[in-house]
């Protein structure tokens, strides 16, 4: 997801965070998902995975580990890497507010010797840990982060998701497609919601649509009362309010209700379109719309996700998750070695960069990879072949509507070209 959270972590919480952290070192070899030796010297296949599994993106945890786990036991029924199976180990790095445990979460696991790494989720993240993981030659392959500086920051440094150049300009047009002549935007101090603002309001300012606040304003990540913000909001009498934030949003929300700010008529994106059932009064979000960057997982990939946790409701990013861990797989088979190094140069080819023949499945491809053949994997995220920039080079934009009951439910998906960096 965008997920890139920022924001400065307060002196007082420093002993815990530090704390925390600790533990993370401690713990997270046996993390979510590990399995087998903690190391490669066997030259076993190591998949690593960095989640947020607390803090303020952890509803995204659960998707992200589940399909990473399918991933892993996908590749090893199909007879695993160079004839091995593959091995896991993962960390919980929470969020951008808890550096020290992104630093330990990212150490713990390159300790394993890993063959590549999966996550962060949030770009904030991502920009935490993304040189240590660099500097020690393993790929980092994010599902999540979306933030445009991103791309081609690394030639370590991958993604299954679009950049949020192009999430801004399908949601700015579904925006205008949607009639809105005024739009009001509240939108937190961090660059993801900078970046994704802006992209916004040039898009729908070209399609006609009047931005009557925020395209300059912003709030405080820390920010605890929204009072002002909302007072502010409503006295530019928008036709709707575009929500860019993250856990504080369930309070703007509140806020917006109870100054009489019209909450059927928001628009939400990959940060907060998420399930409020439970959290706010029922139908108070009814026909709000939000976008998600990533493909809608399919009615069998899913069911196929819940036979690893029976209990899962949420699936972002759960393809761009499974499909990372297939397409380092392929790369290492390709290459005949497991090294990080390996893995990093030949991604792009496995992508569809050299034009090779298409497969759906690990089992598939791994047959064409077998008999010498190029491939081009086409999974579950339906992404284009990865750009010299690390980036996918087309990818799907859902639209989300939300029901009565506050869960954001797929309406349709719309396609965009990622540019070039």
């Amino acid at each position: 997801m965008t997920i890139n959270m920022t924001g400065n972590i307060k002196k007082a919480s420093l002993a815990a965070t530090a704390m925390v952290a600790a533990a993370v070192m401690a713990l997270a070899g046996c993390g979510s998902g590990s399995s087998g030796s903690s190391s490669n010297a066997s030259g076993a296949f190591v998949l690593g995975g960095l989640f947020p599994e607390t803090g303020s993106l952890a509803f995204l945890g659960p998707a992200e580990v589940t399909a990473w786990k399918l991933a892993a036991q996908d590749i090893n029924a199909a007879g695993g890497v160079l004839g091995k199976k593959i091995q896991t180990v993962s960390a919980d790095v929470s969020d951008a507010d808890h550096a020290d445990q992104n630093t330990a979460g990212a150490q713990s696991v390159l300790s394993k010797n890993p063959s590549v790494i999966l996550g962060p989720a949030s770009s904030s993240v991502v920009k935490n840990v993304y040189k240590s993981i660099a500097e020690a030659k393993v790929p980092l392959i994010s599902m999540g982060a979306t933030s445009p500086t991103l791309s081609g920051v690394s030639p370590y440094f991958f993604r299954t998701v679009p950049p949020d150049s192009v999430q801004g300009a399908v949601l700015g047009n579904v925006i205008a497609q949607d009639g809105v002549q005024k739009l009001a935007i509240a939108v937190f101090n961090d660059e993801y919601g900078t970046n994704l603002r802006d992209v916004v309001v040039k898009t729908a300012s070209a399609a006609g649509v009047d931005v009557v606040y925020g395209a300059k304003d912003t709030f405080d990540p820390t920010e605890t009362n929204f009072s002002s913000l909302v007072t502010s909001i409503k006295a530019t009498n928008p036709d709707a309010v575009l929500l860019i934030a993250f856990d504080q949003s369930q309070q703007i929300i509140k806020e917006f209700a109870g100054q009489g700010v019209d909450t059927h008529k928001l628009y939400m994106t990959d940060g907060n379109t998420a399930d409020y059932s439970g959290k706010l009064d029922a139908g108070l979000l009814k026909g709000t719309t939000g976008t998600i960057p990533g493909a809608h997982p399919s009615d069998a990939f899913q069911a196929r996700l819940k036979t690893v946790k029976s209990d899962l409701a949420d699936f972002t990013y759960s393809a761009e998750t499974y499909d990372g861990a297939i397409l380092a797989a392929l790369a290492a088979q390709k290459g005949g070695a497991t090294d990080g190094a390996t893995v990093q140069k030949n991604m792009r080819a496995v992508s569809g960069s050299t034009n090779g023949t298409e497969c759906t499945t690990y089992k598939a491809c791994l047959a064409l990879l077998k008999d010498k053949k190029e491939i081009t994997y086409k999974g579950q995220s339906g992404i284009g072949p990865i750009n010299e920039a690390g980036d996918p080079s087309a990818a799907a934009i859902g639209v989300y509507k939300f029901d009565g009951s506050n869960k954001p439910v797929y309406d349709h998906s719309q396609e965009g070209e990622v540019p070039k960096s």
